[in-house]
């Protein structure tokens, strides 16, 4: 597998395994046989959450990391052939992530006072516990998983904090932030501890990646390496401003949602169903947004459901599965073949094996041009939806 170096120091393979669905839809013995199957196939990077596994909640939190854990530990060599990435979460409803880090913590998951936040305070606990659950004592990255202050979230690109009275976008009553500052502190002193070897940054913005960078420059904390953003057909955002941001200050980006959730592989759509061997290999009412259809679900409006049956038609014109379109339009980019990485993520070995094999696929420049054609006619329409409801 190809290399890159993330923010011009940590080397890492540019496919990168995805695990959120560790613990829901995949069996731990499932996890292990896909942890076997990319480190075999020359991966190194893996990338989970606190959070996970999707759809988050108080009965499975932590599951996916426990997953990684007992792979790690029924063989303790692989820790040092692997790059291992978390993430802490932001402020979210209810106590239960919380009070999924410690013992003393318990019977707070129901406690609305008991959010999750960025404080160095809740930043020193999350990493502790994911380092126990993971059965490790460092972290190659650890990142932000979404900001403490508002920002248009997840499927959101107008900034209106109006619309929450001036809060969070996921917890409207939460005016009292984590500031910058405390955050990178934080992300210091684990650095120091020898706890994680470096940060990053996730659902950022531009003026987040600034500011994070020159509140890290003038505390003498190493800047961010990474930034962890929706990207894909369907939600070319990164590609405007926020790629000549993170290009000057070298944070590198790492995709997830590159198959919008699926809905770029065909399986949410007529008459492609079963367009490669990756959709044959799990029953179609066994798919995420089957399964779990109010989650995510910017990911099966009805423009995104447009465009993917476009950019189906295309993938078959081509000769090419939808889903190796979708993975191998990502490495085309220039800030991904260069620095970047791709999170892949499945539920079956044939659809990892699948997606594996796409990111080393070339797109010819008539491809190319005919997805920027339809992007043109429908661009971004993972995004928003709520204006066209």
């Amino acid at each position: 597998m190809k290399k890159v170096l993330l923010g011009g120091k940590a080397e890492v393979t540019q496919c990168c395994l995805g695990t959120m669905t560790w613990g829901v839809q995949n069996s731990e013995a499932d996890a292990h046989e896909q942890l076997d199957c990319f480190v075999a196939a020359g991966g190194t990077f893996i990338d989970t959450a606190e959070m996970y596994p999707v759809p988050p909640a108080k009965d499975v939190i932590g599951r996916t990391e426990k997953y990684i854990g007992s792979w790690l530990k029924a063989k303790p060599e692989r820790r040092k052939q692997i790059f291992l990435a978390s993430k802490v979460a932001g402020p979210r409803p209810g106590g239960w992530i919380r009070a999924n880090r410690k013992p003393e913590y318990n019977g707070k998951e129901d406690d609305e006072t008991f959010n999750s936040a960025l404080s160095a305070e809740q930043i020193r606990e999350a990493i502790d516990a994911s380092l126990a659950r993971l059965q490790t004592d460092y972290l190659d990255l650890y990142q932000i998983h979404w900001p403490e202050r508002y920002a248009p979230l997840f499927g959101n690109s107008c900034f209106r904090p109006e619309s929450v009275g001036g809060g969070h976008h996921l917890v409207p009553s939460k005016r009292d932030f984590s500031s910058m500052e405390e955050q990178v502190k934080a992300m210091g002193d684990l650095i120091k501890q020898g706890k994680i070897k470096h940060w990053g940054l996730s659902n950022e913005s531009s003026y987040g990646v600034c500011t994070f960078c020159q509140t890290a420059d003038r505390l003498g904390v190493p800047r961010p390496v990474s930034i962890q953003n929706d990207f894909s057909l369907v939600d070319r955002r990164f590609e405007m401003e926020l790629a000549e941001t993170c290009h000057y200050l070298n944070v590198s980006l790492l995709t997830y949602g590159s198959l919008a959730g699926g809905a770029l592989t065909g399986k949410y759509t007529p008459g492609f169903e079963r367009a490669s061997k990756g959709n044959e290999s799990r029953l179609s009412e066994d798919s995420r947004h089957k399964k779990f259809p109010k989650f995510q679900p910017r990911y099966l409006g009805s423009a995104t459901a447009e465009a993917a049956a476009k950019y189906c038609e295309l993938a078959r014109s081509k000769g090419l599965a939808p889903s190796t379109l979708a993975l191998a339009w990502c490495t085309s980019r220039s800030y991904i073949r260069s620095t970047g990485s791709v999170i892949i993520a499945a539920t079956t070995v044939e659809q990892l094996k699948e997606n594996m094999e796409a990111l080393v696929t070339d797109l010819d420049e008539s491809t190319l041009a005919a997805i920027d054609k339809i992007h043109r006619e429908n661009p971004n329409p993972n995004c928003d939806q709520y204006m066209s409801a």
